[in-house]
């Protein structure tokens, strides 16, 4: 299990999420691509992001509803250049069409199990927010388990 934050930027989370960060090997930063100020706002949440996590945080930096690319506010190589200049993971989804929805969640999880596998997190100490072990619900008994077999969540 991977401890993920994702807050869209919404300031009203801004007093809460500090406690978050604490324990968590990955963040999404989202924002809105058709609101220039959701964007502005980025730099703020990352240096909070930066300032309360472990330094090695896997943040994916994602601009949020491309489905709606006709009412853009802020391009793409803008996104892709603020990821790039402070080192982040960068792509635009739709959580409405839910389009690079679970590829956001999916390359953010390769990122961080690539700093596992490289000695950049040390699992077998929680505080670096993955817990070894544990079981996605319906697949405890792993390749060609079923979720009948018990184990899981709902059974």
């Amino acid at each position: 299990m991977i401890q993920w934050i994702s807050f869209a930027g919404q300031e009203s989370f801004r007093s809460i999420t500090r406690s978050y960060y604490r324990g968590a090997a990955g963040a999404l930063l989202v924002y809105d691509i058709t609101r220039r100020e959701t964007f502005n706002h980025l730099i703020s949440w990352l240096e909070d992001a930066r300032q309360h996590a472990n330094a090695n945080m896997t943040i994916m930096l994602v601009g949020n509803k491309c489905d709606l690319s006709h009412r853009r506010a802020v391009s793409y190589e803008e996104g892709e250049q603020f990821a790039k200049e402070h080192g982040l993971i960068f792509m635009e989804a739709s959580a409405k069409t839910a389009q690079n929805v679970e590829e956001a969640f999916v390359k953010t999880a390769g990122a961080i199990y690539k700093k596992i596998q490289d000695g950049v997190f040390d699992v077998s100490n929680e505080s670096y927010g993955i817990k070894v072990g544990y079981a996605v619900p319906g697949q405890s008994g792993g390749a060609g388990s079923s979720s009948s077999q018990g184990g899981g969540c709902c059974s």
